[in-house]
C-alpha cells in the first residue's frame, strides 16, 4: 500500500495544489482528515476544509507551484519534503497583494488508513514568505535599521 501512499501525495501536490482540481480531495482525503499547521488557520476536518486551504492560498497566489523534492515512507505514512514558489496577486489573511515572488520549503507528513489521508502534519518557512512578501522585515535589515539609529 505504501507505494499507492505516495502516488496519493504526489497527486494531492500535483493535481490538487498546482492545477485547483479540488474534486479530487474526495478520493485522497478522509471525512475525518484532520490537519496539523500551526501556520495555517484550522479550517476545519476532511476533504471540505483541505479543498478551503488549498483556495485561500490560490487565491493569494494563482500561479503556486509545488515541487516535491523527497518522498519517503515507512508504513502508512509519507514525508515530503517540497518547495514552493508563486507570485502574492490576491489577499492573504488580511494581507493586500504585493505583487512579490516567494520561493519557500516545507515538510509534510500524511498518514495514510484503508488508502486515504487521515492525518497531516506540516511544516513550511511562513517566516520567509512573510520576508518575502514584505510583510516582516528580514533579520539582518531590521538590526542594520536598528543599529543605524
Amino acid at each position: 500500500m505504501s507505494e499507492q501512499n505516495k502516488t496519493n501525495v504526489r497527486r494531492l501536490f500535483e493535481e490538487v495544489w498546482n492545477k485547483g482540481h479540488l474534486q479530487v480531495t474526495e478520493e485522497l482525503i478522509a471525512p475525518t482528515y484532520t490537519h496539523h499547521d500551526s501556520s495555517t488557520p484550522d479550517l476545519g476536518r476532511g476533504p471540505e476544509a483541505q479543498n478551503k486551504r488549498v483556495t485561500l492560498y490560490r487565491n493569494a497566489f494563482p500561479d503556486i507551484r509545488f515541487t516535491i523534492e523527497d518522498l519517503i515512507t515507512e508504513g502508512e505514512t509519507v514525508v515530503a519534503r517540497w518547495s514552493c514558489r508563486g507570485t502574492h496577486k490576491g489577499e492573504l489573511n488580511g494581507i493586500a497583494p504585493t505583487n512579490r515572488q516567494f520561493n519557500i520549503t516545507g515538510v509534510s507528513i500524511a498518514r495514510f488508513t484503508n488508502g486515504k489521508m487521515f492525518e497531516g502534519y506540516v511544516n513550511w518557512d511562513a517566516l520567509g514568505l512573510m520576508q518575502q512578501l514584505g510583510v516582516v522585515p528580514e533579520l539582518g535589515r531590521a538590526k542594520a535599521a536598528a543599529a543605524a539609529r
